[in-house]
């Protein structure tokens, strides 16, 4: 069975406490800083703090050599000198979650950052590095979620407890369809990373994508481009270990990550900086087990004892940042081996002003088949058919080659276009059901079927 809370808070904070253990810094190098450990006291992910003019500069252990670890900053390397005091702790992270934090944004250290005061803690520690529930022991994804976006609950649904990514290239309207889903979907708690992002986006995100209804349901991790990559990788972890907490209560978590490529992106910098070789791009080995260990967290939780209510889910929705549209770079192509399904938004959709930018041809649910009764998945198919034809003979209508008559399924293709583009073009502030969407849909065929 995977590792569970441990609710024993004593034994747990003693885990946590610091030890009376001291180093110092032997040199500084780039983002790595090199402290002495004689008694080989630390440990792979353990924190140390070093000791600066400002204050106590926050590191965690990436590396250990002979009687010396390579450490890597969560702030600034400034004012870090030769010889200065690292104290060592024994721990690898730990936060303590509660309700009261619905409605906050946090850094990838769990601390407030929104300016409305210190955070009411729980009463259990959760390890940032917490093993996701056994594979056999795990509950069945659950029914299909409700995301109120018509392109997804009708071409892409998903269900309770999956894990989707959405793979988009910069400018498509990734955030925007990220912000909908936030604000729309059918869930108890959301649980919102926004990892690399530009400092400016994330207020925007807050105020105009997630609004305060969203918000109030909502804990928002914030690691902005600029601050190091510890901190962007932390983000990561800190987000898994609020969902699963929830989780652990039985709610039905929403966990949003913008992006999983620029946490791949924080842990490239950090294997490069603690020595690992470059792979693909530059990667390094660590980031594609990096990748799948995050993403394994989210889903069901473990089967509940008989009589002891419902499993609790974890809905992972991680958006992929397509390099150059090319949709088989390392990181597109190790996230769709580990991911649920993916939804693709084409940058040539979205120069045709529709919105949510979404192909459906290249978009795919690994769970379709549970989620959808029969009727509505024989529905989505025939649209999806439809679509097909079109697309294959895009070129040559576009240029006035196809004559009309040439062929049936081309011609009814050609007819329902306009009314499926419309169908999957949607407002950003509106909200569609699932019924709602089959109803619109099955209206489309039906009113093509009579012409």
């Amino acid at each position: 069975m995977g590792a569970s809370p441990i609710t024993n808070s004593l034994s747990m904070a003693e885990r946590f406490d610091p030890i009376s253990v001291d180093g110092a810094v032997l040199s500084v190098s780039g983002l790595g800083i090199e402290v002495s450990d004689r008694l080989a006291v630390l440990e792979m992910n353990a924190r140390v703090e070093i000791e600066t003019a400002a204050g106590g500069l926050l590191c965690e252990v990436a590396g250990i050599q002979d009687k010396a670890a390579l450490v890597l900053p969560f702030g600034a390397i400034d004012g870090v000198r030769r010889g200065a005091r690292v104290r060592f702790f024994k721990n690898s992270g730990a936060v303590l979650p509660s309700h009261a934090w619905l409605g906050r944004v946090v850094n990838g250290l769990g601390q407030p950052i929104d300016g409305k005061g210190p955070l009411a803690q729980g009463n259990t520690y959760r390890s940032l590095r917490a093993s996701p529930p056994s594979a056999p022991q795990r509950a069945r994804l659950g029914p299909a979620v409700d995301f109120g976006v018509k392109a997804l609950n009708a071409f892409v649904p998903v269900r309770t407890g999956q894990r989707m990514g959405i793979f988009s290239a910069s400018g498509v309207g990734k955030s925007v369809l990220l912000g909908m889903i936030a604000r729309n979907t059918d869930c108890d708690i959301s649980v919102i990373a926004l990892i690399g992002e530009r400092g400016r986006e994330v207020r925007d995100f807050i105020e105009d994508h997630l609004g305060p209804e969203g918000l109030a349901r909502a804990i928002v991790v914030v690691a902005t481009s600029d601050e190091p990559a510890m901190m962007r990788r932390e983000a990561g972890f800190l987000a898994l270990t609020l969902s699963e907490h929830f989780r652990e209560e039985g709610a039905h978590v929403l966990c949003l990550m913008d992006s999983l490529t620029r946490i791949a992106m924080a842990q490239r910098e950090i294997g490069l900086a603690a020595g690992e070789p470059p792979a693909t791009k530059g990667y390094t080995p660590s980031v594609f087990s990096t990748l799948p260990a995050l993403v394994e967290r989210a889903g069901p939780g473990s089967d509940p004892a008989p009589g002891a209510g419902a499993p609790g889910y974890i809905t992972g929705i991680f958006s992929v940042l397509v390099e150059g549209d090319d949709h088989d770079e390392p990181i597109a192509d190790a996230a769709r081996a580990i991911l649920d399904g993916h939804i693709v938004l084409d940058r040539r959709i979205a120069e045709t002003g529709r919105f949510p930018a979404v192909n459906i041809l290249r978009s795919i649910s690994r769970a379709m088949s549970g989620a959808l009764s029969s009727d509505d998945a024989m529905l989505a198919a025939e649209a999806r058919k439809s679509a097909a034809a079109y697309d294959d003979m895009h070129e040559l209508i576009r240029i006035g080659a196809y004559r009309d008559g040439a062929n049936a399924e081309v011609d009814r293709a050609i007819a329902m276009r306009p009314e499926l583009e419309k169908f999957l073009s949607q407002a950003i502030d509106e909200r569609v059901s699932i019924a709602e969407s089959f109803i619109a849909l099955r209206a489309i065929l039906k009113k093509d079927s009579e012409q």
